[in-house]
């Protein structure tokens, strides 16, 4: 394939960048155009803040979006997704489809709580139908900030360049003592072999310790994920299902989706 025809595949897949993304990478803008984008940035984080601070504890489950309804990751998702509602947390992704809407709609058919952080990008992603609360966010970062600071534990299905940006995120937080040690949950054992070879070489190598290969927990059972976040989250930290309740006078009213 030729470098133009890689292009133009490129693009009908994964859309454009906009001309004011393409500026904004140029280097340094106007001063009044950075204290514009500074502004923008802050709307999404006081939005996000504002909206997501009822949701209760949640635990984020992250994979891939290009899984199918028929698909095992996809059911494997749904059967995480009530596990996790049924403890009395609240199921919390990126909002979209594949994985994420796995776990949403599993959470939802047991009558737990369910959340989205969506992205918008240029080929349109849309928010699953299995969410209570969802949000719609320009900035991968604010999102990245948003899908981390409500949870108490994370569960990494299979995905890709996303789903490891998101895991490796949540391991350096825990890693760096940035974050508390909240539990890193990785199921898809065949699909994360040689991802967790090549973090066991690197520990040989010496670019992280030996005791951060047992940062997370490594598993395809459902019954073991679940009783790892019970043990590590709700016994650890002394969690209940008690949710903070909105106040009408500071303007705090529940969000189907903004």
């Amino acid at each position: 394939m030729t470098a133009r025809k890689h292009d133009i595949a490129h693009e009908l897949l994964y859309g454009v960048p906009s001309e004011e993304e393409i500026e904004f990478l140029r280097g340094p803008q106007s001063r009044w155009r950075e204290f514009k984008m500074i502004l923008s940035v802050l709307r999404e984080f006081i939005r996000g803040f504002r909206n997501l601070h009822f949701v209760g504890p949640c635990v984020t489950i992250f994979g891939s979006a290009r899984f199918a309804e028929t698909h095992p990751y996809y059911t494997l998702a749904r059967q995480v997704g009530a596990a996790v509602a049924r403890m009395g947390f609240t199921v919390m992704t990126g909002g979209g489809p594949g994985v994420m809407e796995g776990a949403n709609r599993g959470a939802k058919e047991v009558g737990g709580r369910s959340v989205g952080c969506n992205i918008i990008l240029p080929f349109e992603q849309m928010p699953n139908p299995y969410l209570d609360v969802w949000l719609n966010f320009r900035y991968f970062f604010v999102r990245k900030v948003l899908l981390t600071k409500y949870s108490y534990a994370f569960v990494v299905l299979p995905g890709g360049f996303g789903t490891m940006d998101e895991l490796f995120e949540a391991l350096t937080l825990v890693q760096t003592r940035k974050t508390k040690d909240f539990p890193v949950v990785i199921m898809g054992k065949e699909y994360y072999k040689p991802m967790i070879d090549f973090v066991k070489s690197m520990a040989n190598a010496g670019t992280i310790d030996e005791k951060d290969v047992i940062l997370f927990h490594y598993t395809d059972s459902v019954e073991e994920a679940i009783a790892y976040i019970q043990k590590n989250a709700v016994e650890k930290f002394g969690l209940t299902k008690e949710k903070i309740k909105p106040k009408a006078w500071l303007g705090e009213y529940g969000t189907k989706g903004k």
